[in-house]
């Protein structure tokens, strides 16, 4: 598959410091794009920066902080002359257990960072630039919005808004600006240790293509989302999961 040529393109990553956010700023650099990598304190969206190959900028932003989101995109604009891409990514899990154990606190926080914020940065690039100029959007949700999992409960229940905002959103915003979601699976972040790192090789055994995933497969996906490649697609959710969605694999394996 040939790269997407993504010069003179502006892209703004949430949460990238690291994992999946990083890769993603990462690969679309490779392509030619100028990319925003945001994290909670400037030395950490710095060294996020500096791991790029290309035309990078670091910003501090937690991404439920209003004025910090505005700042962030008025960097963009002063820096690089657009925002052509968004990927809201930042997310955190501080309601990991029983959805009855969970308490207001927590569940004010998961949903202000994996829900209030995409929505927020959405916003804020769309009033000052997409809207005029169009632009894409890729929201990361989880395959745990489309199922259920044990002490999962509060999380899956803000990628399964998110992905019914991202549908939303992309009517909203067309014919301009095209909303997609990503649903990964278990990938091999520090925010999925407690998914995969005690028992890898037995959760790996399971899945249909035999192994957790990489932040470069979700990656790859994202950059086949924002380039011209995908120019018709808009609404939808790509799942990148190896197949785990579907069930356990070891039933149906010969030997």
């Amino acid at each position: 598959m040939t790269t997407p040529d993504l010069h003179g393109r502006t892209a703004i990553i949430t949460g990238a410091s690291r994992g999946i956010g990083l890769a993603i700023g990462q690969r679309l650099a490779e392509a030619g794009a100028n990319v925003v990598l945001t994290s909670r304190t400037q030395d950490s969206a710095d060294a996020a920066a500096a791991q790029v190959n290309g035309a990078a900028l670091g910003v501090a932003a937690h991404v439920a902080d209003g004025d910090a989101a505005r700042r962030c995109v008025e960097l963009t604009l002063q820096r690089f002359g657009s925002v052509d891409i968004l990927v809201n990514n930042a997310g955190t899990n501080p309601a990991f257990g029983p959805l009855i154990e969970q308490d207001h606190a927590r569940f004010a926080k998961i949903f202000d960072v994996n829900l209030w914020g995409p929505l927020l940065w959405t916003s804020c690039a769309v009033k000052a630039w997409m809207g005029d100029n169009g632009g894409v959007v890729v929201n990361t949700a989880s395959i745990g919005g489309m199922s259920h999992a044990p002490l999962m409960g509060m999380y899956n229940a803000t990628k399964a808004a998110l992905i019914h905002i991202t549908k939303q959103l992309a009517l909203e915003l067309s014919p301009g600006i095209r909303v997609n979601a990503i649903c990964p699976g278990v990938v091999r972040t520090r925010l999925a240790e407690v998914l995969w790192k005690e028992h890898e090789q037995d959760l790996a055994a399971t899945m249909p293509l035999g192994r957790i995933g990489e932040p470069v497969d979700v990656a790859d996906a994202v950059m086949f989302l924002v380039s011209d490649a995908a120019s018709w697609i808009t609404g939808q959710t790509l799942v990148i999961d190896g197949g785990q969605i579907l069930g356990d694999a070891t039933g149906f394996r010969e030997g």
